[in-house]
């Protein structure tokens, strides 16, 4: 560490007397507290001369003081003091001027003990100054989450949010976070290894959630109610790097409980309360560890697809017109012409996989739905998790690829985040999620008489109307107790209650009325709620005029005006390959993976019909 001295000593320019004094004795005990050390020869004389400087200064401003420096050979030439009585000498003191003489020097010895104190503590605790880069040491820094059993022995350098304080006579302890992970530091006063008294008090005030660097040594403990249950931190320094308000919307340690269990007395923070200070919402273990399960799912969605031929790619998210129809789109300005946000990549990934020749391409990027819908599992901004592939003979090729994607998924988070998913159970306790190492495919007749069979009547559930939530969440209970699995596959869904591009059942298309005619599409569930939309697509221009004429016109499903599409219809009239895909929302996967009970919980910022900030 870089000296202090030539900082301390201009300091000293116009002190009083007694600062002098007591600037004098913590001066001192650093020159002894050196030479005791054996410090290097460089440091101690620089230490001495500072001390000197500090007589020398005291000296010239009164030289009978009892610190002053004496001139041995004017004492000597003077022949000492003056025989009682004598002229021309200076008179012994009296009594009561030694005995004022005593008290004062006593003072002076207790004003410098406080100082020499705080003079000593500078190097392990207080305040740093803001950092604006002014220099780039070789400090080594831990994370929490690496502060194990492994390093007991070792000194770490740390830096986190106090997550909890809590100081009492000669201890101090501390609970510090960082991300999901949390770990005990204890600041112990006195003994040889102890950190200054003073440490405990200045530890006691920091506000929580202010953030620290704290240095100390890893020790063996057993300390459950953190994250690092098996060591501690035995804290040599404390510095603040950032102070928090000691004010907070809600405490992390509130918002950290099981919400399902409250205790009496326990406060319960609201989910308004919570998305209202999201970032400090965010800064809790689960949430935490909720976002990097978010952060997985789509780095294994695209590890898979890559390892299986599909390219990345991204659309346009500024369009011309809706992409499906209707009126669930938030409409701009476009330099005087008509715009809006896209809906789905749908138009375009087909466009790109068909059309384009990519053949296999997958998309990860936001999806806006102007939907006012104010439900636990539904946001105006999302996610999607999309991809579009060619197929040779069927679309089960899809249903294939889906199914072995998912068993990557959640295998994957089961085994790679086993810690995160502890962490979120904590707060938010839930069911592990069961599946099949081949997702259970059921066709949508079947699903259908699986209700019918749990009390669902015909005139409640017709054949041929799409699932309510409720009959989804039915169906998935029904599937859960009959074949063990919170994920299943559903297809052949009424052509009817399916978007324009899906390709129509060979069996039932033009040989059975519009509305009992079925479709190559498929919709698969988590929980009992859906989270895949997807489909052959219709790759034969003439068929798909067909069909974007006859929704448009008020059949089936509905659908945009062909003039407003005429970009994407004109693609297929230079031949496409013969292809499908399926649409995954990535929060909402999340949601019914970690069995949450609302989709706001997974979104770092949501944006729903009521909410538009923070």
């Amino acid at each position: 560490m870089r000296s202090l001295l030539p900082q301390r000593l201009a300091a000293t320019m116009g002190a009083s007397l007694e600062e002098l004094a007591a600037q004098i004795g913590v001066q001192g005990a650093k020159v002894k507290e050196l030479k005791t050390a054996k410090a290097d020869a460089g440091a101690i004389k620089e230490a001495v001369d500072a001390l000197l400087a500090l007589k020398k200064e005291l000296t010239a401003l009164d030289p009978s003081h009892a610190l002053a420096i004496v001139d041995k050979k004017a004492k000597k030439k003077g022949g000492g003091d003056a025989p009682k009585g004598g002229g021309g000498g200076a008179q012994k003191p009296s009594k009561k001027e030694l005995r004022m003489a005593e008290r004062a020097k006593k003072a002076e010895a207790g004003a410098a003990a406080p100082k020499a104190d705080a003079a000593a503590s500078a190097d392990v605790f207080g305040e740093v100054p803001t950092i604006m880069s002014t220099e780039l040491s070789n400090k080594v820094w831990t994370p929490v989450s690496a502060v194990t059993y492994e390093a007991v022995g070792a000194t770490v350098l740390v830096r986190a949010r106090l997550h909890t304080v809590r100081a009492k006579g000669n201890l101090a302890f501390l609970v510090l976070r960082q991300g999901c992970f949390t770990v005990q530091a204890v600041a112990a006063a006195g003994g040889d290894a102890g950190v200054p008294k003073a440490m405990i008090a200045f530890v006691g005030k920091i506000p929580s959630e202010s953030i620290v660097d704290v240095e100390a040594v890893v020790a063996a403990a057993d300390v459950a109610s953190c994250s690092q249950s098996d060591v501690e931190l035995a804290v040599k320094s404390v510095f603040v790097v950032s102070k928090s308000l000691p004010d907070l919307p809600f405490q992390i340690v509130d918002a950290s409980r099981n919400e399902n269990e409250p205790k009496d007395g326990e406060v319960v923070v609201g989910l308004d309360t919570r998305l209202n200070h999201r970032v400090i919402d965010l800064r809790t273990p689960a949430n935490q560890a909720i976002m990097r399960v978010r952060a997985a799912v789509p780095l294994l969605f695209a590890s898979y697809l890559d390892a299986n031929g599909f390219v990345g790619t991204n659309s346009p998210k500024l369009l011309a017109g809706a992409s499906e129809g209707g009126s669930s789109v938030f409409k701009l300005d476009y330099f005087g012409r008509d715009c809006c946000l896209a809906q789905s990549p749908q138009l375009y990934k087909q466009m790109l996989s068909a059309c384009a020749d990519f053949e296999r391409i997958y998309e990860i990027g936001p999806v806006f739905r102007a939907e006012d819908s104010n439900t636990r599992r539904h946001l105006c901004e999302f996610t999607g998790l999309d991809f579009e592939m060619a197929i040779y003979e069927h679309y089960y090729e899809i249903l294939h690829v889906f199914s072995e994607l998912f068993a990557h998924i959640f295998s994957s988070l089961e085994s790679k985040f086993a810690k995160e998913l502890g962490i979120i159970s904590q707060v938010y306790p839930f069911e592990p999620f069961k599946f099949l190492p081949k997702a259970l495919r059921i066709s949508f007749a079947e699903g259908i008489e699986l209700l019918r069979g749990a009390g669902v009547t015909e005139e409640m559930q017709g054949s041929f109307d799409d699932l309510s939530t409720e009959h989804e969440k039915t169906l998935g209970d029904i599937v859960k107790a009959k074949y063990g699995t919170d994920f299943f596959i559903m297809d052949k869904y009424p052509l009817s209650i399916r978007p324009f591009y899906t390709m129509p059942d060979p069996e039932t298309y033009g040989k059975v009325p519009p509305a009992q005619q079925l479709s190559n599409s498929f919709d698969m569930f988590m929980r009992g709620q859906e989270i895949v939309s997807g489909a052959q697509r219709v790759h034969d221009h003439a068929l798909l005029m067909e069909r974007v004429n006859f929704c448009h016109s008020g059949g089936g499903h509905g659908g945009p005006a062909p003039e407003d599409i005429k970009g994407y219809t004109d693609a297929f009239k230079y031949g496409a390959f013969p292809h499908g895909g399926g649409g995954v929302g990535l929060e909402r996967v999340v949601m019914l993976y970690l069995g949450l009970t609302n989709i706001r919980k997974v979104s770092c910022f949501p944006r729903d019909p009521t909410r538009l900030t923070p």
